[in-house]
């Protein structure tokens, strides 16, 4: 079934099979009268009728069959992709004016905004203006061109008012006329928006705004936008709501804050755009509960903690008072925003909750643990020591029994056990919580000096020196001897201490051409009644409990003494002119021997 209301004539199209009807009520321009008009068709049987206020027209078809509907309803137009379907019933333009109070068959009055799945540029609350009926002209209308162009432009038209054009043309023959043909202007923007005419508080976060409907809008009001602006701070809204049901002129805006002044303004829209009111409502939110306590911050110390925290991030209101919790127990109630506890124990572990309130309610920040400050152990056993061998010293210790903190580390430090001066060495730096420790690489036969200390975030504590002795070993590094003659028959022979004695020295030996000529605690030996400029070797041997070691070899001679014994010569004449001598060392040279040859007599000359 189709329904067209065209050049004043209603026409219905029904087909149901293959049976075709139709029925055209002439109506002219009677229902251009700016009033509503009724419309009704119905389908009886056979017969199929319409009308219009008090003009009816039916028509009778045997053949027609029961109308079944199982397809959407179409009101106004079809979509353009459905056209090609029904081409068989020359469908028109859309319809163009305003409808209301639709009825099916017995059923309710379906409210079109309500039920309708899409709509397209049409307005579904009844038509605005009440002018119509000076747009609907008949044969009285306005002449708006006269010429021989085939285009036309008008302007000073309304907004969002229906037009009929037609056009006539003619020449001295006669003239034809084209059908009217509907076209309605666009809307224009809102004007004189209303201030909202009331708003209140629902709380701290949220208001009710109510306002009135724009008087005077040409067009259709697509949406309401409600905003609220801080007052003093920028010309941008906190909040906004969009409203798209424009039948509804109360709304709940929220996402405000509380305890703040916010002027709300009124935004009304068409589809050529928005107007916000000139003018804003004022209203201030009342306080809240304060949101994003912080939690108290400290400064530590062994036995007190300097307590401090900030105003909440926000107060929602005036902070009216704090209240400090530690460990359950309410300590602190007032306006301020610092607190010393005192009396507490070292390196203790507290739990602290902060209240913030105003007039509206408190809110707690989250829960804190905070620690007294650390101090050093307050004290530190000596540790045990245990000699392995000559080189290794096995430390072992115990924690301090009152630690006073977190255990951070423990260092070793070693010392060799020296009359004049304490150099003390550190061999062990760890936070590894081990016990024990083997100190390697030392000197065999020394007594060294061993302390502990225990360490905490607030320093060290040293414990007494242990005394421990390596196991002597043979000595290392013994010295080779000096030999020094200062006469030709004696050597004057001293030497030092081994480089390593690894022990304590109870002997020193000195051996003399492999013959072992001292032994005893002495660092010098004399020796005499030995030839002169006589060669000698000398070793020096360093001995401890554990035993001997000797130094490398040195050789030396004594001085020189005057020869003894003769000189036998030996002479031979090898011409008139030359002699060749030759003799005989002495018995004893008693030293490196140079000799001097001495002549006499009458030396001549070559000629």
């Amino acid at each position: 079934i189709q329904i067209e209301l065209k050049s004043g004539i209603l026409n219905i199209f029904l087909k149901t099979g293959f049976v075709f009807t139709q029925v055209d009520l002439w109506l002219g321009l009677s229902y251009c009268d700016g009033k509503w008009n009724e419309v009704t068709v119905n389908k009886e049987g056979s017969i199929v009728a319409a009308s219009v206020n008090e003009l009816r027209e039916q028509t009778l078809e045997p053949r027609l069959q029961q109308l079944k509907v199982n397809s959407p309803v179409y009101i106004g137009g079809i979509p353009p992709e459905m056209q090609n379907f029904y081409k068989d019933l020359g469908l028109e333009q859309g319809f163009g004016g305003c409808m209301k109070d639709v009825k099916f068959t017995q059923g309710a009055v379906v409210n079109l905004a309500s039920v309708s799945s899409s709509a397209v540029r049409v307005n579904l609350d009844g038509c605005l203006s009440t002018d119509i009926a000076v747009n609907c002209r008949g044969n009285d209308s306005i002449l708006v061109y006269r010429g021989k162009e085939r285009a036309f432009y008008e302007s000073g038209l309304q907004p969002f008012t229906e037009y009929l054009y037609r056009v006539v043309a003619s020449n001295e023959g006669g003239s034809v006329s084209s059908e009217w043909t509907r076209v309605r202007t666009r809307e224009s923007v809102p004007q004189n928006v209303p201030t909202p005419s009331r708003v209140h508080s629902i709380n701290g976060y949220s208001i009710e705004v109510t306002w009135d409907k724009p008087a005077g809008v040409i067009g259709v009001i697509e949406k309401y936008i409600l905003k609220a602006y801080e007052e003093d701070g920028p010309n941008i809204p906190i909040t906004s709501a969009v409203l798209a049901d424009t039948n509804m002129f109360t709304a709940v805006l929220t996402g405000l804050h509380p305890f703040t002044n916010y002027a709300v303004t009124l935004t009304a829209c068409t589809l050529a755009g928005c107007t916000e009111s000139l003018h804003a409502l004022n209203i201030s939110t009342p306080q809240e509960a304060p949101e994003d306590v912080q939690s108290p911050t400290a400064i530590s110390f062994p036995t007190f903690l300097m307590m401090s925290w900030s105003p909440p991030k926000k107060p929602n209101g005036i902070i009216t008072r704090y209240i400090l919790y530690m460990d359950t127990v309410p300590i602190y109630f007032g306006n301020g925003t610092k607190y010393v506890v005192k009396d507490l124990a070292v390196f203790r572990a507290h739990h602290f909750v902060l209240t913030a309130c105003t007039l509206a309610g408190c809110t707690n920040s989250s829960q804190v643990t905070l620690f007294t400050a650390q101090l050093p152990p307050s004290h530190v056993d000596a540790p045990v020591l245990m000699v392995l061998d000559s080189r290794t010293i096995y430390v072992q210790w115990k924690e301090p029994v009152e630690v006073n903190g977190i255990l951070d580390h423990y260092v070793i430090y070693i010392a060799k056990n020296e009359e004049n001066f304490t150099k003390w060495d550190v061999v062990y730096n760890s936070t590894e919580h081990f016990l024990e420790f083997t100190i390697q690489q030392l000197s065999p036969g020394t007594e060294y000096l061993i302390k502990l200390a225990a360490c905490t975030g607030g320093g060290c504590s040293v414990s007494e020196a242990g005394t421990a002795i390596t196991d002597e070993s043979t000595p290392e590094g013994v010295p080779a001897p000096k030999a020094h003659s200062y006469s030709s028959d004696s050597f004057n022979i001293s030497w030092t201490k081994p480089k390593y004695p690894n022990g304590i020295i109870t002997s020193y030996g000195l051996y003399m051409d492999g013959v072992l000529t001292q032994n005893s605690s002495q660092l010098r030996c004399y020796t005499d009644g030995l030839a002169p400029w006589s060669l000698h070797s000398f070793r020096v041997q360093a001995c401890t409990a554990k035993g001997c070691a000797l130094g490398p070899l040195v050789e030396a001679r004594t001085m020189e003494a005057c020869p003894e014994g003769t000189v036998d010569l030996f002479v031979t004449v090898d011409g008139s002119n030359e002699v060749q001598l030759k003799w005989l060392a002495p018995n004893k040279p008693n030293g490196n021997l140079t000799y001097t040859v001495f002549v006499t007599g009458l030396f001549y000359a070559d000629q």
